[in-house]
Order: structure tokens, then C-alpha cells, then sequence
């Protein structure tokens, strides 16, 4: 038998050189998890003064930024579809609010800050990808995200869903030629059934891991009542990356969830992360095991934005 000192010795060098796993290493991730956020939380600081914006997210301990469009490069549709709403939330420029890619390049550097992903609009995929795919390399980002599917004609049955996953994929190996990778930013409406089956199902099942990953919305997902955990569980790989928002009461869509009206409604039931009924701990716990790499706040529009900026980042530092 070996001496108690002796066998310590042997476990510690032993324990050393093995990979970490398990509860250890959820723990490491979780220390060094760069918490990011989504610019629709705060769109109208963003579009009066980006560079300040910026500055004060990287002052909080942002360290990325995920944008909204449209862009310049986007699809004139998306561009004139844009101008009504962004005259009622008070945007006057479309992003990147004056700046050119380098300028928002220099400035990210400067702040400590990084673009891993930015949304992009359906529209603009299909008809103006390769002038989009050159900007947002230029910019530095790696994921490229459809934020909704904006035509209600084109996701009312499986099988439109099953032609858009195909689309997806071409897209996909598209964007791959330029070091991008497509993703799908669930909405709420991927969750009704039939035979057995739900949208998001089939966009799952009918994609290439390799070509299309997907960006949970856990407000949006727990609406269309589905689990978060569950999903990160039944899909690992597959998420990479999550958009926290909290609730102040239980929600879910009256219907199922494909029309504005419903939508609409559960905005008012917004909060701050940790200050609502999920359990955020226990879902980004489950999306690091899962393999999630960036963990974005949006809290969309959010009427108190100097709070929410600050009361989230300290909730996340706790996560």
C-alpha cells in the first residue's frame, strides 16, 4: 500500500494532467464567459452616439456587441420597410449610424469590445449576400443571423419550414466562403405542432451543423411553450448562442405566436435578467454544457436603458 503522502502526490500530478471535466470545467467557462449584448436593447442610444454607446458598454464589462440592420449593404426592401418603424422608435440613421466598417473596427478595438455575430434580415441573404458577406468580414464577425422570418405566408406549414432549412443550407455553404456561418434566431412561432412535429423540429433535423447554427431567445422560446433547458439538451452543438431577457410574470402567446398582435402584448413583460421568473442560472449552466459560446442581453427597447445596462452585467457577473 502506498504511504498517504505519496499517493497525494500521485493523484495531484495525475489530476493535473487529465482535461478538465464536469462541474470544473463549467465553472471555468463560466469565469472567463464574455458577456455581450444586443443593440436593439438600446437602439436609441446606439443611433445618437455609437462611439459613447460603446465606450460606456465597455466601461460596464461588455466585451461584445451583436447589431441590427438594416445596413447600407442591405436589400432596398428591407431598407424602405425599415424607415416607418425606426421614425416611431427614433432612429434617424440606419446602421452604422455614419461610421464606416473600419471606424466601428478602430472603435470596438478601442473599447475592448468584439462583433461576434450581427443580424441580418432574409432579404438582403437572398438578393445582396456577396456585398453583405465583404462588409461583415471586414468587420471582424464570425455568425451572421436571421433575427425573424418577416413574411407570415412563408411559415405557415412544415413543409415551407423544411424549404426554408434548405435554403438555409445553401445560404450556408455560401456564406462559408467568406469565414461566415448562418444563424437562425428562433421567434415563437416555430413551436405549434403537427403530426407529431414542430417547426423548429424541423429546422433542427433538416439543417447542416455545419452551414447553420441557431440563437436561442429564451423569452421568445419559453412564449411559444418550450423549454429552454430542454432544447439545449436534446441539441447539443447546435446553439451557440443565447439572447437573456427575463419575465416578469409567466408568458405565453395567445395563439401561436405568428401574428404581431402577440408579440406586442408580451413586450410590456419584459425585465431585467435576474429580476423575473426564469431561471437564467439554470439555462446558461445547460448552454455551456451544451457547447453556447456567446451570451447576448436583449432586453428588447427596454424603457430604462441606463438600468437595464447596469443591473444586468451585475446580475451576469453572478451567473
Amino acid at each position: 500500500m502506498l504511504p498517504r503522502r505519496r499517493f497525494i502526490q500521485l493523484a495531484s500530478t495525475t489530476l493535473a494532467a487529465l482535461p478538465l471535466s464536469g462541474l470544473l470545467a463549467n465553472t471555468l467557462a463560466d469565469q472567463k464567459k464574455k458577456w455581450g449584448i444586443q443593440l436593439f436593447t438600446i437602439p436609441q442610444l446606439a443611433s445618437k452616439d455609437l462611439k459613447g454607446t460603446l465606450k460606456t458598454l465597455g466601461e460596464i464589462g461588455y466585451r461584445e456587441v451583436e447589431f441590427f440592420g438594416p445596413y447600407e449593404f442591405s436589400a432596398k426592401e428591407t431598407i424602405e420597410g425599415w424607415k416607418a418603424i425606426a421614425g416611431q422608435l427614433g432612429i434617424a440613421e440606419n446602421a452604422f449610424y455614419g461610421y464606416s466598417i473600419a471606424d466601428v473596427k478602430s472603435m470596438l478595438k478601442d473599447f475592448g469590445l468584439t462583433t461576434p455575430s450581427v443580424h441580418l434580415d432574409l432579404a438582403t441573404m437572398r438578393t445582396n449576400l456577396k456585398p453583405a458577406m465583404e462588409a461583415l468580414k471586414a468587420l471582424g464577425t464570425r455568425y451572421v443571423a436571421v433575427p425573424a422570418l418577416g413574411n407570415p405566408e412563408e411559415r405557415k406549414t412544415l413543409d415551407q419550414f423544411k424549404k426554408l432549412a434548405d435554403e438555409f443550407n445553401q445560404i450556408g455553404k455560401r456564406m462559408a466562403d467568406y469565414g461566415l456561418t448562418l444563424v437562425y434566431h428562433n421567434h415563437g412561432y416555430e413551436h405549434w405542432h403537427e403530426n407529431g412535429q414542430t417547426p423548429m423540429e424541423i429546422l433542427l433535423k433538416n439543417t447542416d451543423p455545419q452551414h447553420v447554427v441557431f440563437e436561442m431567445d429564451i423569452f421568445w422560446m419559453t412564449a411559444g411553450g418550450a423549454s429552454p433547458v430542454e432544447f439545449l439538451k436534446s441539441n447539443p452543438g447546435r446553439f451557440k448562442l443565447l439572447h437573456l431577457k427575463d419575465a416578469q410574470e409567466p408568458i405565453r402567446f395567445s395563439g401561436d405566436g405568428g401574428t404581431p398582435d402577440q408579440w406586442m402584448t408580451l413586450f410590456p413583460k419584459m425585465a431585467d435578467p435576474g429580476t423575473g421568473v426564469f431561471d437564467i442560472k439554470g439555462i446558461v449552466a445547460q448552454a455551456v454544457k451544451s457547447g453556447a459560446e456567446h451570451f447576448y442581453l436583449e432586453r428588447d427597447l427596454t424603457p430604462t436603458p441606463q438600468e437595464t445596462l447596469k443591473n444586468s452585467f451585475e446580475f451576469f457577473k453572478g451567473v
